[in-house]
């Protein structure tokens, strides 16, 4: 991985191709919280933040990192999910999009991460008529922003002078 961008790009690609439900994919930033302030997006909608779990530092400023990636999984609907409920299936369909993803992540490995591991799920409550699921995932990454870079240097190409 070089930039958390490159990390972005990679899931939310991902999430685009597997999971072809989901209208929109983007950086959490609370915009459930904040419906009426934030830009309109269509649900269902998987916003994904990042965080470090652990570093090791590999030298040359390298490090190797369990991070956790978060998946908010926002799906407003008005139907209900009681049992035998008319319009109980469709309202069910966001428990879908939830095994979908957790699917297409646990056990993968991609460009920018690898050994994806699915390590929570739990409802967040939103106060709205939308579900909100954040599911989290732990994967290993190789950080190499900050590596030292060496010029490359062929034999002869240096001169020394013994002046």
């Amino acid at each position: 991985m070089n930039t958390w961008k490159d990390l972005y790009k990679e899931i939310a690609e991902l999430i685009t191709k597997n999971c072809p439900d989901v209208k929109w994919v983007d950086l959490w930033h609370n915009q459930i919280s904040f419906m009426e302030e934030e830009h309109p997006f269509d649900t269902p909608a998987v916003f994904l933040d990042f965080r470090i779990l652990d570093v090791i530092g590999l030298g040359g400023h390298q490090q190797q990192l369990e991070a956790q990636v978060g998946m908010y999984v926002f799906y407003e609907t008005f139907l209900d999910t009681f049992d035998n409920a008319y319009n109980q299936d469709d309202a069910l369909d966001f428990l879908e999009l939830l095994t979908a993803l957790q699917e297409h992540f646990h056990g993968s490995s991609g460009t920018h991460y690898s050994e994806m591991s699915r390590t929570g799920l739990q409802p967040i409550d939103t106060g709205s008529a939308g579900n909100l699921y954040l599911i989290t995932f732990s994967c290993g990454m190789i950080d190499t922003a900050a590596a030292v870079t060496n010029a490359a240097v062929k034999p002869n190409d240096v001169t020394v002078d013994r002046s």
